[in-house]
């Protein structure tokens, strides 16, 4: 049986956002609201933790994973990007986007696509997943939680919470979230390109 943590959604409680990051530190899986729906997360280096997502999401071995990040400072040490692509990020960041980028050497493999070597890279506005993010000091291995024969993210914590209590480590309510998933770019070749249209507005892109 997993914990849950009922956690203020503008002013997160710093007692049990420490005790969530004690969980993830332990090796443990938590989900965790964002601005674009709920989400699974765990230490980036974890790969029993890894493995666990991919089981709860039944995904496919070309998946494009996730970093979470605390702001764009952290984006050169795990992705290749030039300028131009960078300002774009940047006027477009903290927000519900997900950017693929090619993965440096810090990004370990298993978390890269297998064919193309890229990794997804996202700031969030949400202040649960920012508290979360500045207590752990690092990235957060992260995957929208999009149930198997479902198109849109998870909202309402109260709807899953009988369904996947028992096979997480944590889920932190924080409210009801919108259900649409982030808008993603594909920035890994010349042109940036939109491969899925999601709660932030993709006109910057196209």
């Amino acid at each position: 049986m997993s914990q849950y943590f009922v956690v203020h959604p503008v002013n997160p409680q710093t007692r049990l956002i420490s005790q969530a990051v004690g969980i993830l530190r332990q090796g443990g899986v938590i989900i965790y609201p964002t601005d674009s729906g709920y989400a699974l997360g765990c230490m980036m280096g974890d790969k029993s933790a890894l493995e666990k997502i991919c089981r709860i999401r039944q995904l496919e071995d070309e998946h494009n994973f996730t970093l979470l990040c605390n702001d764009l400072s952290e984006l050169s040490v795990y992705a290749k990007i030039d300028n131009t692509a960078f300002r774009l990020i940047k006027n477009n960041t903290p927000g519900a986007y997900t950017f693929i980028l090619k993965a440096t050497k810090e990004v370990p493999r298993r978390l890269m696509n297998e064919k193309k070597k890229t990794i997804g890279i996202r700031v969030p506005t949400n202040n649960i997943a920012q508290a979360l993010l500045t207590e752990l000091g690092e990235p957060l291995m992260s995957s929208t939680l999009i149930l198997p024969g479902q198109a849109l993210a998870e909202a309402d914590p109260e709807e899953f919470r009988g369904q996947l209590e028992k096979v997480v480590d944590l889920i932190i309510d924080g409210g009801t979230q919108g259900a649409q998933p982030t808008t993603v770019i594909d920035f890994s070749d010349d042109e940036p390109k939109v491969v899925r249209f999601g709660a932030g507005d993709p006109t910057p892109f196209e």
